[in-house]
């Protein structure tokens, strides 16, 4: 046995490991759990060398990893970004967004580019064009909004060069007013390619300020207990090129996430010709355990792209798209490469698997690691072709975010397996879960695991019966072991057991006992990817990595609000509030945990007065 490099002791270890689910400590070497067990074998294995540190009974969980995270695109774009992920009010986000408005220099623009959704405001509205022209009648103000809509200030409009002679895009419309001009508002009917077309006319930071973004992107993941995720592409991020930045932290050893990446075609009608080029420059695996390379996908070919902007009809799939799909997963299975494939409707789904069946009978895609995103509306019919097939269903907790369109749309009874998870894990299909972050949903894995065992979407709404909710133990197991086969590191990470990966976290309270309403509300106080420490707070602080480079550029939305929910600002809001406290005593109701009274889901719109109107102490000032 090896003497340990370092041992957690005195902790409260749920393993995921059936032959040994729980642990008071752990020993690890070389990145890699030694040992798993009490406390006095495991601190018996220590030598003069080794480190060891108080768990201090701490509930302890394999670290979080994200089955479809577009990590790459969101780190280039981080510190320019101002985040509403999570933000309770409309009148909290445009206060945020005024701040961000006055240190924000020409030529740049503020964008919210995605995370949130008008129903997690207590007013349950998007700020009108108006409203956003009064906070910012010179600076560009860009919003997105799911992908349903953009909407632009009149500097924006200008920016971008929009005009009554601007012609609509294919799948888009430019709303206009009476005489035809631009209002600010862009529809997706269903295509969002006319969002991120308007998006990527916005200034860009220069290649040292995005590897500074990245980290921060990747530093604010471990915050939240994030250990790995499956990259899926995304429009605009073209490869090699927009990769550059990822690769150099990646060859510098700054990746604090082990991350997997897909290659996803940006042209239509050119993705032959892509994966052609893919398949004879890259090959599949290659890198290492922190950067490697993961197939082809999310797009596959854009005639099979079902836009999934529930406040549209269902998009039909054109006849092109069986044809289209077998070259490129003929070139796919030939040099046995995995895929993954954006997939919203089972129309689209029941298609594609003819299409991968044909394949088959050809080509064998035995051992090929395949499998469809999203799968909203799939059937049983579609779960048993794809278990026969030998593939699996990636599920985002779009729904939590765009729930109550989709029951605007088609019904409550229709959401009420939108997607059957419970179902899917019933019939034994390969299923894992993760957030689509950074535009249709938030980052925030805490967010789908509240959503996994809930059945809620973040405006509070509850979509599914008890029984397509899963336990916390199921839902954790989404988001750790179950997401390894989709990137084909079965065995190697997912568990806290001897022999994989030494990443772990420790929740910020206990993710098994804390109110299902409080689940979405936990960070991570350490994080630890391959038996280092890459983000402490609270009790381990101490621990925490060398602080990163100072944001830039220096007017950082980044810097002033942090990330989710605005923490980096909220955390000095509750300071302030808490100095001025004016308890004599100890407060009976939380004890004087400001922080967790402030942020607390209640069952009231005003949580800033809620405590006061019952009378406790801590908010009597």
């Amino acid at each position: 046995m090896l003497v340990p490099d370092l041992i957690l002791h005195h902790g409260r270890v749920t393993t995921l490991d059936r032959s040994n689910p729980e642990a008071e400590a752990v020993a690890i070497s070389g990145g890699i759990f030694t040992a798993v067990g009490s406390d006095k074998e495991i601190l018996a294995l220590a030598g003069p060398k080794t480190k060891k540190i108080d768990l201090k009974g701490r509930l302890v969980l394999p670290g979080l990893i994200d089955n479809h995270l577009h990590i790459i695109r969101g780190g280039l774009n981080f510190n320019m970004e101002l985040r509403w992920d999570g933000v309770k009010s409309l009148a909290d986000a445009m206060g945020m967004l005024k701040r961000q408005v006055a240190i924000t220099p020409p030529p740049q623009w503020v964008r919210v580019v995605g995370g949130f959704t008008e129903h997690q405001f207590a007013e349950k509205r998007l700020p009108t064009i108006e409203e956003l022209n009064a906070v910012a009648p010179e600076t560009p103000v860009f919003i997105l909004h799911l992908y349903d809509r953009a909407l632009l200030n009149g500097a924006a409009l200008r920016a971008v060069g929009y005009t009554k002679d601007t012609p609509n895009p294919p799948g888009g419309e430019i709303v206009r007013d009476a005489a035809g001009n631009p209002t600010g508002l862009l529809l997706a009917k269903p295509n969002a390619g006319l969002l991120y077309a308007t998006l990527a006319r916005g200034p860009k930071l220069p290649f040292d300020y995005q590897v500074n973004s990245t980290r921060y992107f990747l530093r604010e993941l471990n915050r939240l207990g994030v250990t790995g995720a499956l990259d899926a592409g995304g429009g605009f991020q073209n490869y090699p090129e927009d990769y550059q930045v990822i690769q150099k932290l990646a060859d510098e050893d700054q990746l604090t996430i082990r991350l997997a990446y897909n290659l996803f075609t940006q042209k239509a009608k050119g993705e032959k010709e892509d994966f052609l080029r893919w398949t004879q420059n890259s090959k599949y695996k290659q890198g290492t355990d922190y950067f490697r390379h993961n197939g082809a996908g999310e797009m596959l070919v854009f005639s099979a792209a079902d836009f999934e902007d529930f406040r549209q009809p269902r998009p039909d799939m054109g006849p092109e798209m069986e044809g289209e799909l077998e070259e490129v997963v003929r070139i796919l299975a030939e040099n046995r490469w995995p895929w993954r494939m954006h997939a919203t409707y089972d129309e689209t789904i029941t298609r594609a698997l003819d299409v991968f069946e044909k394949v088959n009978r050809d080509i064998p895609l035995d051992g090929i690691h395949w499998f469809f995103d999203h799968a909203e509306t799939i059937s049983e019919r579609s779960i048993d072709r794809i278990a026969a097939l030998g593939g699996g269903v990636a599920v985002q907790h779009r729904m939590a975010y765009q729930g109550e369109y989709f029951v605007e749309r088609y019904g409550p009874k229709a959401a009420q397996a939108t997607p059957p998870v419970a179902r899917m894990l019933e019939k034994g299909a390969r299923v894992s879960a993760g957030t689509d972050a950074t535009r249709v949903a938030s980052y925030n894995p805490w967010v789908s695991l509240s959503w996994l065992v809930t059945g809620k979407t973040v405006g509070g709404l509850s979509l599914y019966p008890s029984h397509n909710c899963l336990d916390r133990e199921t839902a954790l197991r989404m988001w750790t072991e179950n997401v390894t086969w989709f990137s084909n590191e079965e065995g190697k990470k997912g568990r806290i057991a001897e022999g994989l990966f030494a990443d772990l976290i420790i929740p910020s309270a206990d993710y098994f006992s804390v109110p299902e309403s409080e689940i979405s509300g936990l960070t991570s106080d350490l994080t630890m990817v391959g038996g280092k420490i890459v983000f402490a707070a609270g009790d381990f602080v101490s621990h925490d990595a060398p602080a990163l480079p100072t944001p830039v550029p220096d007017w950082s939305p980044v810097k002033s609000f942090g990330g989710y929910g605005g923490w980096g600002d909220s955390e000095k809001t509750v300071a302030q509030m808490a100095s001025a406290c004016g308890c004599a005593h100890s407060c009976n109701v939380h004890g004087h945990n400001h922080a967790s009274a402030w942020s607390a889901d209640l069952p009231t719109d005003d949580l800033k007065s809620f405590w006061g109107v019952l009378g406790c102490a801590c908010w009597a000032v």
